[in-house]
């Protein structure tokens, strides 16, 4: 579905891309991860079409950008919807921007409102709405059309628990569909939840990609063991083992036992630390 290859982008004196290559396949949640400044927005935004590469090539089912724009629907990281209409109204712009005519477009804005949960306000207008509210709403303009490809740019950045719900069950039915996701976040568990194969972009290119399992594989843990002659923390890469190990060692009643593998969490931390290095 999405093949991106050697991407570069430059502004004045920041390499915003430096050979950022990625790839989504249909039906595939690619969670991209890093830090501020790593590249993520500027790949979404490029992606999408709203910005030109300075090299590299990217191709949507074998199409540039320009021409594959029907089969894109994108979420920005900034929330970016006109305050004095309604939800309804987006809606309908948008679906109607895609080429969908009434009563398609009627069925379609009403099962996007139950899914999201946004039948309660999607006659209010969008100034009006709460910061979570808002969330869904930006995520139903890029959903309307039943796009082949998402991008979804920090989607739950700052939002509810009941908005943060919605959004990851309506980004997995996708998938489940067949589309391609493209899923930037800082919230890591996300990942987990979405069973997201993981990219982790750093200084303007991909550092790291596989699932979760792959990447993860080797890193250390940590093991605790609360006892009553003073508590015991380890990191290892075999946490089984070490907990055996300690559990030797404790002379008093043991009082708790914590065993924490590595997570997505550890993964980041590793690869920003070697690639500062």
């Amino acid at each position: 579905m999405l093949q991106a290859t050697d991407l570069t982008k430059r502004y004045d004196d920041v390499q915003a891309l430096d050979g950022f290559s990625l790839e989504a396949a249909a039906g595939e949640i690619v969670g991209l991860v890093g830090h501020n400044g790593a590249g993520k927005t500027t790949f979404v935004e490029m992606v999408s079409g709203l910005l030109k590469p300075d090299g590299g090539e990217i191709r949507i089912d074998g199409r540039t950008p320009a021409k594959a724009r029907d089969r894109i629907g994108i979420s920005p990281q900034h929330i970016a919807l006109y305050r004095s209409i309604t939800v309804r109204e987006h809606l309908r712009f948008y679906g109607r921007l895609a080429g969908l005519r009434a009563p398609a477009l009627r069925a379609r804005i009403d099962d996007l409102a139950a899914e999201l949960r946004m039948t309660g306000f999607l006659d209010r207008p969008a100034g009006l709405l709460s910061g979570g509210q808002q969330r869904r709403a930006q995520a139903a303009t890029a959903l309307i059309h039943s796009p082949g490809l998402l991008l979804l740019d920090e989607p739950t950045a700052g939002a509810d628990p009941e908005t943060r719900q919605a959004l990851l069950e309506a980004v997995k039915r996708r998938a489940g569909e067949g589309a391609a996701v493209v899923y930037t976040t800082h919230y890591l568990h996300e990942l987990s939840e979405l069973q997201a194969t993981i990219a982790v972009a750093s200084h303007g290119r991909i550092v790291a990609r596989g699932s979760a399992a792959e990447l993860l594989d080797g890193l250390p843990g940590e093991v605790l063991v609360g006892a009553a002659d003073g508590d015991l923390k380890v990191t290892t890469t075999d946490v089984t083992s070490t907990l055996l190990e300690l559990l030797g060692t404790v002379r008093g009643p043991v009082e708790s036992i914590e065993l924490r593998p590595a997570n997505l969490d550890d993964l980041y931390r590793s690869l920003a630390v070697s690639d500062v290095r």
